[in-house]
């Protein structure tokens, strides 16, 4: 048995509209792909200094962001520790938001922002001191929502963290004032 949900013209809070059509069958799988095929993308962002200020803070280093997905490496010490000596859950949160948030900039058009919806993160390992890596990948990239999901490991490769964020993109008005820094539009102006 098949649903079908048609949606002449959404109207949502942010006053963006969206006209979708969503079928679903039994058996049928979910949707999981990326869908960023045809969009016009920012190019890919090489090693480098990290671009926000929280980054600064913290130390993060952008390894990698392109096509979809994006690498952050940390290195925590005690200086990161909570009240019982391991790495705050603040900090890993913030590790796994900023490589999600740079994959998925990477599937928006030159026009384009975004803003976090949600952001879940699932801890796993205690950790005191480390080289951190959090690698974020784009499940789907939605015309209006999209989501990214992201694991953390140790220098042994061991899984400390695994997080997901739902991403809404902004576009128009709504994307006026939430610009990148200068080193994410390199390239993307004519």
């Amino acid at each position: 048995m098949s649903i079908i949900k048609k949606c002449d013209q959404d109207q949502f809070a942010n006053g963006q509209s969206s006209s979708d059509l969503r079928v679903r069958s039994e058996g049928m799988k979910p949707e999981t792909e990326r869908d960023v095929e045809g969009t016009e993308q920012h190019p890919g962002i090489g090693p480098e200094e990290f671009p926000a200020p929280i980054g600064k803070l913290l130390g993060l280093k952008l390894l990698q962001a392109e096509n979809g997905m994006a690498m952050v490496e940390f290195v925590a010490d005690e200086r990161h520790a909570n009240p019982m000596g391991t790495l705050t859950g603040g900090v890993l949160c913030e590790i796994t938001d900023a490589a999600m948030g740079f994959a998925y900039y990477t599937t928006l058009a030159a026009d384009e922002s975004f803003t976090a919806l949600e952001l879940k993160i699932n801890f796993l390992r205690p950790v005191w001191k480390a080289t951190l890596r959090a690698k974020a990948r784009v499940v789907r990239a939605g015309k209006l929502v999209g989501l990214v999901e992201c694991d953390v490991v140790d220098e042994k490769k061991r899984l400390v963290a695994r997080a997901s964020i739902t991403c809404l993109t902004l576009r128009g008005q709504l994307a006026e004032g939430r610009r990148p820094p200068a080193l994410l539009t390199r390239g993307s102006e004519a």
